[in-house]
């Protein structure tokens, strides 16, 4: 019977993992096909982007499942359920999230630091006449040895790190090397696994407090104020075709009598054409636009849109706060930054945290909302990646627009993408830190006798505080708190977090709104592009 329950309960957890699953394969091939430019678009780009992006959602998907396995262990009154009342039980099913972690993180950083980058240089080495396949894999692979030297120095160093305490003063120098080695040996590999993640979830950290950030102020406050008027902007785009035009003119009649023009006349008419260009530019855009279905649509949806903006503005404002009161509790109440801000128990109501508490007798809500809060994060991402393009310092290196967006600028995105799921786990950690510890999982305190000899069990919501054997500690938790100063740098990064986010709100608010063909139409496009969107 216990064996039966068991096989239920995982089966039942790892069947809405594999649903979500293939809508994230469906979605990732929508969306990177939706993206990709149609001239410049290759198969192992193409294959290598979806594939990296679907990665990046599934092991951002797993979370949930983590959450629902540990907390399914238990009943409502704190008692564990026949099949996992043992740790023989228990342990198979734990095991099977952390090798699904493992799995994850091992292809993770085969991306990052081989696949992603061998394809990457590979294009960029690609010569016009595309002759010279050798030379374009021997320089690919000349470029990628320097990422693969620095996935060997983060394992080494993860695989050396002493998690305890390391031996005294006194001790001989072959002592100090032998515990290193024992060190090596009792982790297995895993926490040089864990630490190489742990220092790409750093990287993570940025991306998200640049893009995840400025997406979530951004996207909700673009749906509410919408895009501007086609009819308007086109007639706008005229009127400025006709003053551009007009100086053009100008500048022509100067040599008429066959004088030459001064250089600065011409670096003006040339400026002036090349302007007279996008605008001629914009106005084929405009023209499609207007004419398209989907504008008609969009129009008839705006009440819609406006609702989602509103619905997502104040998801972020609850995501901030939420952050805001962990931040704050972690402040007054952790252990210290030696002990990267680790708080025992729960002395700060968290909203987020409650709400999570108080749908878990409602199947399956809270898991449903968990996913929510996971998916939203890496859209708010991608629509923060999608404004601002992609940057290198103030470099501005690729633009993410829809059928015009090179192979290197997918491969990119997704790299980013992969990032940035490795410290949503931490910011959602951090939104809901009891719940993402323990999930539902509840705990019996020692009884105490009533009135009449009677005997009482109080049933508590596990924290930090429990007993180890009573409660069941997520492993996604597990990885987050291996190397204490990881998360001291992740507590300051929440901080910087919710000033990006405050700043790209004021921002976004005084901004007017933005145009129906925003970041479509630019002076450095080639015609050829032009023409492969219009077609």
């Amino acid at each position: 019977m216990a064996d039966t329950a068991l096989l239920t309960e995982s089966a039942l957890g790892w069947s809405i993992f594999a649903f979500v699953l293939l809508v994230i394969l469906a979605f990732c091939w929508v969306y990177i096909r939706k993206y990709q430019s149609r001239q410049e678009s290759e198969v192992i780009s193409t294959i290598t982007a979806i594939c990296a992006l679907a990665v990046a959602l599934i092991t951002s998907a797993l979370l949930p499942v983590d959450i629902f396995l540990v907390s399914y262990m238990k009943y409502p009154n704190g008692t564990y359920k026949e099949w996992a009342a043992s740790n023989e039980t228990r342990g198979p099913v734990e095991n099977t999230v952390l090798y699904g972690y493992y799995t994850l993180y091992i292809i993770i950083l085969f991306c990052v630091f081989l696949w992603i980058p061998f394809v990457y240089f590979y294009y960029e080495e690609r010569d016009d006449d595309n002759v010279n396949k050798c030379s374009q894999v021997k320089n690919a692979l000349k470029y990628t040895a320097g990422f693969l030297i620095v996935c060997s120095a983060l394992l080494l160093i993860g695989a050396f790190v002493p998690l305890e305490a390391p031996p005294s003063q006194n001790s001989t120098q072959w002592e100090k090397v032998q515990y290193l080695f024992e060190e090596l040996g009792s982790s297995h590999g895993l926490a040089a696994l864990s630490f190489s993640i742990s220092s790409l979830t750093l990287v993570g950290m940025l991306a998200v407090i640049t893009y995840t950030a400025y997406g979530m102020s951004v996207l909700p406050l673009n749906l509410i104020k919408g895009t501007r008027s086609v009819a308007y902007e086109r007639l706008e785009n005229c009127e400025d075709m006709e003053e551009v035009e007009h100086q053009i003119e100008k500048l022509k009649s100067k040599c008429e009598d066959g004088r030459p023009l001064s250089s600065r006349d011409r670096r003006t008419l040339q400026d002036l054409e090349a302007k007279l260009r996008v605008l001629h530019r914009r106005e084929r855009h405009l023209e499609v636009v207007e004419k398209s279905c989907c504008t008609r649509v969009g129009g008839a949806l705006r009440p819609v849109k406006i609702v989602m903006g509103i619905f997502f503005i104040l998801v972020a404002v609850l995501f901030t706060v939420a952050l805001f009161i962990s931040n704050l509790d972690k402040a007054l109440h952790s252990a210290g930054i030696n002990s990267g801000f680790v708080v025992f128990g729960t002395n700060i109501t968290n909203p987020l945290n409650e709400l999570l508490l108080a749908l878990q007798p409602v199947f399956p809500l809270d898991y449903i909302l968990i996913t929510v809060i996971t998916m939203y994060f890496v859209l708010t991402s991608m629509a923060g990646i999608r404004n601002m393009g992609i940057w290198f310092f103030w470099i501005r290196l690729y633009k993410i627009r829809p059928r015009r967006t090179r192979p290197q600028a997918l491969l990119f995105l997704c790299m980013i993408l992969l990032l940035i799921v490795l410290h949503t786990s931490y910011v959602i950690y951090s939104l809901a830190p009891q719940y993402v510890m323990y999930g539902s999982q509840k705990y019996i305190l020692p009884s105490k006798a009533g009135e009449g000899n009677d005997t009482v069990v109080n049933a508590r919501i596990c924290d930090a505080d429990a007993p180890t054997d009573q409660c069941t500690v997520t492993r996604s938790y597990l990885f987050l708190h291996k190397f204490w100063f990881f998360s001291t740098v992740y507590y300051f990064g929440n901080w910087a977090f919710i000033a990006v986010f405050l700043i790209g709100l004021a921002v976004s608010c005084c901004k007017g709104r933005k145009s129906v063909i925003e970041g479509e139409v630019e002076a450095d496009d080639s015609d050829v592009s032009d023409e492969e969107y219009l077609h």
